[in-house]
């Protein structure tokens, strides 16, 4: 790791003021080092208060460290500074043969995009924006249900993490006492010579601890913490991703399903230029939403977007 990591890790493990003087001691630095690492800190957003005799104490703020990560999770980590999408970046690492298996990692984005081209709310501190490129080579049929594994594994996280009850809207979304957390975006690329599905990527959105959204968003997003929270991002970041890779599938799909904020209530969607509305009665294992309309007919949904009639 880099010093201000190291640094950081030391500081989030403390709960009184650390000198300067242990700091370079346990690190073999000179303490010049130790404050210049302590400003890169801050130019990421980390609190970090300093008072003469005493000496340092990390007040707020969480740091992304990729090492951690991929200690923790079968995965390697492609972390970017100055992103403008994940997505881009993950479409970028497959342009470039990078291998598989690579999350791209960001703590902000410029220019982060969800379902149908929708504009993503990232501010520079408090979220987690990632994607992973996967490449099954299988034909579409024998897809894994992606979308509805990664909902599955960031629910169990959460939940064993630390305890709250998250709640899943189909198809691709984690709600929280009502208000959107998270968001899932899964992209497909196909080989026209074959006619495999070559490569996936998972985009995944988590307002983790945001403290201020936009006027907008205020009734519909919120963050899974505040100020203070319990764990870091990247205890969370490992833990989906383990259990995304770990966890039996059917274990996955039934917390999906187990957890639908949708299932037995009456909701309402747009297709084929209509209007419907009924039931939502079942989700196949493949993610597949069947509505039992007010005609009495039953209609499954592949994928598109749906909205309750109440909340």
């Amino acid at each position: 790791m880099k010093t201000y990591e190291i640094l950081f890790d030391i500081l989030s493990q403390e709960s009184d003021y650390v000198s300067g003087e242990k700091l370079a001691q346990k690190l073999g630095i000179s303490r010049t080092s130790i404050w210049k690492a302590i400003q890169r800190l801050e130019k990421e957003g980390i609190h970090i208060e300093s008072i003469k005799n005493k000496g340092y104490k990390l007040i707020s703020g969480d740091l992304l460290i990729t090492k951690k990560i991929e200690e923790a999770a079968p995965i390697q980590v492609s972390f970017n500074p100055n992103c403008k999408s994940t997505q881009l970046d993950a479409k970028a690492g497959i342009e470039a043969g990078k291998p598989a298996n690579t999350l791209y990692l960001a703590s902000s984005q410029t220019a982060g995009r969800g379902r149908f081209g929708r504009s993503y709310f990232a501010p520079e501190q408090g979220g987690i924006y990632m994607t992973l490129h996967l490449k099954p080579n299988l034909p579409f049929p024998q897809i894994p249900a992606y979308t509805v594994l990664t909902a599955g594994a960031i629910y169990k996280a959460i939940k064993e993490l630390t305890l709250m009850e998250m709640e899943i809207k189909w198809v691709n979304d984690i709600y929280y006492k009502g208000k959107k957390i998270a968001g899932i975006l899964t992209e497909a690329i196909t080989s026209i010579e074959t006619g495999l599905v070559t490569d996936v990527i998972i985009g995944v959105g988590i307002n983790f601890a945001i403290a201020d959204f936009p006027k907008e968003l205020q009734h519909k997003a919120a963050s899974l913490f505040h100020k203070k929270h319990p764990i870091t991002r990247n205890e969370l970041i490992s833990e989906i991703w383990k259990n995304f890779y770990e966890c039996d599938p059917d274990e996955l799909i039934y917390l999906y399903k187990q957890h639908s904020l949708v299932l037995g209530r009456t909701i309402t969607f747009y297709q084929n230029d209509q209007d419907y509305k009924g039931i939502a009665k079942e989700i196949s294992d493949n993610g597949q939403l069947l509505v039992q309309l007010d005609t009495g007919q039953e209609m499954w949904l592949n994928s598109g977007e749906i909205s309750l009639t109440s909340w």
